[in-house]
């Protein structure tokens, strides 16, 4: 008789039945060291320690030696299996497990332990939850207040879709940056980001402003999926629309040869162009290169949100 836990489970059951869809050689521009730093192997054994899983790894993040050796992570809440499958994702998609109820004491505790400055939180989508899991968001943010008091919070979300004051239930427990991601450009959402709304998107990037205007808000897209520079530009209006106050812009990567096919490597000067544009619309910051991913030198980008803000108060 097979044991139920020694079978394997599937990552991505939305791509049982696809064929595969090699994207070709990458880049120099892409290409990353694996990381091996002693730094690294303590950051991980942090995370272990602590029952804690990170979007740095089940995200197949490019950039996880870079940060962890610097012990930035990303904690990822509310479990490691996602309700959504998303097709340039690598997070796990199936029924999630109960929400850890100790998950807010260790996230503060890994806050406090690794002296981060600036912690970036995000979570699987949870639509089987009431609230999408918003009061667990509140209730991490709470506590690495009360734990590590000098580090600032950044959330990133997911969409909170059909469930009501949710957002409102977040936002009362007064994170520093809330970072919800567009993705992509509208026209691609039903291929790349099935289950969701951009429009709806949008409007929790303008409501968690409307709620504190002196939040700061933050939004990304990827870029080589087959969008159109007038279509990042026209997503760029919407968000200021919205007014997000930081852009993130970065090359999609495939995680596995099922997931969504890159169209294209977007050059470094093209980056460049889309980070001229951008500020050129209003934002206050903009990352915008080939490795950018959201929560990539959050640490010092919040530095600069806050200095780009006193300059604009300075100026008016």
């Amino acid at each position: 008789m097979i044991m139920m836990a020694n079978i394997k489970k599937i990552r991505h059951p939305q791509f049982k039945h696809t064929e595969e869809r090699p994207s070709g050689r990458k880049p120099s521009w892409i290409r990353v060291k694996a990381p091996n730093s002693a730094a690294y192997g303590e950051t991980k054994r942090l995370m272990r320690n602590l029952n804690l899983n990170t979007v740095c790894e089940e995200a197949a993040c490019p950039n996880i030696g870079e940060c962890w050796a610097q012990k930035h992570a990303t904690v990822m809440i509310l479990g490691d299996i996602c309700t959504r499958a998303c097709s340039f994702c690598n997070v796990i998609t199936g029924k999630p497990d109960a929400v850890n109820a100790l998950e807010p004491e260790n996230v503060a505790i890994m806050a406090l332990k690794t002296g981060l400055r600036h912690m970036v939180i995000t979570s699987v989508d949870r639509d089987d939850l009431a609230d999408g899991g918003a009061g667990h968001f509140a209730r991490c943010i709470s506590k690495v207040r009360e734990i590590a008091s000098e580090t600032t919070i950044e959330v990133l979300t997911p969409d909170f879709k059909n469930k009501s004051g949710a957002i409102e239930i977040l936002m009362a427990a007064k994170p520093d940056v809330f970072n919800h991601n567009l993705e992509t450009v509208p026209r691609l959402y039903k291929d790349i980001r099935p289950g969701s709304v951009y429009m709806h998107s949008l409007e929790l990037l303008q409501r968690a402003k409307e709620i504190d205007p002196l939040v700061f808000t933050k939004s990304g897209i990827m870029v080589g999926l087959g969008e159109s520079k007038k279509e990042v530009f026209k997503v760029m209006d919407d968000q200021r629309s919205a007014n997000v106050d930081f852009l993130t812009i970065g090359q999609y990567l495939q995680p596995t040869l099922k997931h969504a096919k890159i169209d294209r490597y977007v050059t470094p000067d093209e980056f460049s162009e889309y980070k001229e544009i951008a500020y050129s619309k209003g934002f206050l910051k903009v990352s915008s290169s080939p490795l950018t991913r959201s929560s990539y030198h959050a640490d010092d980008d919040f530095q600069d949100l806050r200095a780009a803000r006193i300059k604009t108060i300075q100026i008016g």
